[in-house]
This record gives C-alpha cells, sequence and structure tokens, in this order.
C-alpha cells in the first residue's frame, strides 16, 4: 500500500492509525461476501416447511385456493396454513409468514408488493336495464334499485371520476347487505345496480350475465398487495410464495380482460 500500517519492534507489535482504518473496511468487505455468499445458497434452497399465510375471504375463495394446489405441486416439501378473513392481522404477533391485503394505502410498517390494481365496476343484467333504463350520467343512478354494501358502514354515496370530475352521488335502495358476494348475487338476480370489484364480476361481464354502466366513469380504484415482515433475506417459502402469486396477476388480471 506504500503506508506503514504496523508498527513493530523486537517487542511489541502494534497496528498504526491506518492500518487501523485498513483493517475495519477490509473485515467489513469480509462481512459483505459472506453474506452476499449466504444468500445465493438461502435463495436457492428449496422452499419446504410450513407456510402461514392470510387471504381476504372473497378473493382467497375465487382467484386463489383455487389455485393454491399448483404452489404444492412444484414444492413438494412445503406445507400451507391459509386462513380467510377480511380483517386486518399482525404478522408478528399472529404468527403470519405474509398477507394479500385489499387496500389503497397498505401499512407502511410492513414491505407491500402490489400485485394488480383493484377496480369497480357499475354493472346489472341487461333484463334489469331493459326495465329501468341505462344510466346516461352517474346523477341518473338516483333514480335506480342501488344495491348497497353496508360492511364499511352507512355509505350512501358512491364517488366517481368523470366528465365533470369527482361526483358524489346518494344511492338507496330496497337491499343492504354486508357481504359482496351475496350483492353480486342479488344484481345477478336482476334486482338492481351493483358497485362491485372486477375481480368478483370480471367472469359475469365476460360472459354477458351482467352488463357494465357509465363507461365513462370510474369509481376509486385501490390495490392488491402481499406483504411480509421487513426482514433483510426472504425465506424460500415466502419468496415461492410471492413469486407465485406474482406469475397469476399483474397490471392487467385476466378478470379485467375485455
Amino acid at each position: 500500500m506504500g503506508v506503514r500500517l504496523l508498527n513493530r519492534t523486537t517487542r511489541n507489535l502494534s497496528v498504526t492509525e491506518i492500518g487501523k482504518e485498513w483493517y475495519e473496511r477490509c473485515a467489513q468487505i469480509l462481512v459483505q461476501a459472506e453474506e452476499a455468499e449466504a444468500l445465493v445458497a438461502h435463495l436457492q434452497a428449496e422452499p419446504r416447511g410450513l407456510l402461514k399465510v392470510n387471504v381476504p375471504v372473497a378473493f382467497g375463495v375465487l382467484h386463489i385456493a383455487s389455485r393454491i394446489a399448483e404452489l404444492l405441486i412444484d414444492w413438494p416439501q412445503l406445507r400451507i396454513e391459509m386462513t380467510l378473513n377480511d380483517r386486518t392481522v399482525n404478522l408478528a404477533d399472529e404468527g403470519y409468514d405474509a398477507c394479500v391485503v385489499i387496500d389503497k394505502n397498505p401499512n407502511p410498517a410492513f414491505v407491500a408488493r402490489k400485485l394488480a390494481p383493484i377496480r369497480r365496476k357499475l354493472c346489472a343484467t341487461a333484463a334489469y336495464f331493459e326495465r329501468h333504463g341505462l344510466p346516461a350520467k352517474a346523477r341518473d343512478l338516483a333514480g335506480h334499485n342501488c344495491l348497497v354494501y353496508s360492511r364499511l358502514g352507512t355509505e350512501k354515496d358512491w364517488c366517481f371520476d368523470g366528465p365533470d370530475g369527482e361526483e358524489w352521488i346518494p344511492v338507496g335502495g330496497n337491499l343492504r347487505l354486508n357481504n359482496e358476494n351475496a350483492i353480486r348475487q342479488a344484481a345477478l338476480s336482476g334486482l338492481g345496480i351493483a358497485l362491485l370489484p372486477t375481480y368478483m364480476v370480471g367472469a359475469d361481464l365476460q360472459a354477458g350475465r351482467l352488463r357494465s354502466a357509465l363507461a365513462d366513469y370510474t369509481a376509486s380504484e385501490s390495490g392488491l398487495y402481499v406483504m411480509y415482515l421487513p426482514n433483510r433475506q426472504l425465506s424460500p417459502k415466502v419468496r415461492a410464495f410471492i413469486d407465485f402469486l406474482l406469475s397469476r396477476f399483474g397490471p392487467t388480471p385476466y378478470w379485467d380482460a375485455s
């Protein structure tokens, strides 16, 4: 190095100030190299053991539970305990490895990977629109039988972004439900107009069982996220679960296909 790193005498050996700094930097490099080597070995390890995850009820039934066998076929050493509920879970306190959430602003205390956008559509059966007319403006919904999702509280307004900007439309009808799948069933029966996420009614719209309305208006969007604890290294089982989800959803998920 062209500098003195050590002071040597016949009886003593000491490190110079430059030598001390050089040693500490080299030690850091060795630690980082060992961590990099361990990371590569960790990533190459086969996912195994128990994976505990939580997913939303409706989305989990429709789009995860029916496909989770594919993950287990790919990784036979893996076991999965999946709970389905819509409450917020605490990953650390409840022992979950990961959770799937639908939210606008996921908890910043955890790592959140966005899987897909969650869009909502106004929809009803063609027979309903034949009887009551197709709304041309958002304000026309005031004259329709709207099927209201009551789980989040006493919602009486639906919010849209349209040609005239943001609009809050008061809605009402003869049926309020605290379950979106029940609202879908009521809409399929021809009872009224529903505002539902496309992951739930996308197949109905594609098959013509439901018809969308107000194409010039968009309801507020949220996102589908997989969340996990902010560790320095992901375990192989959590990484396999995340990769599994990422490979099946995306910016234009299959339920939003035209």
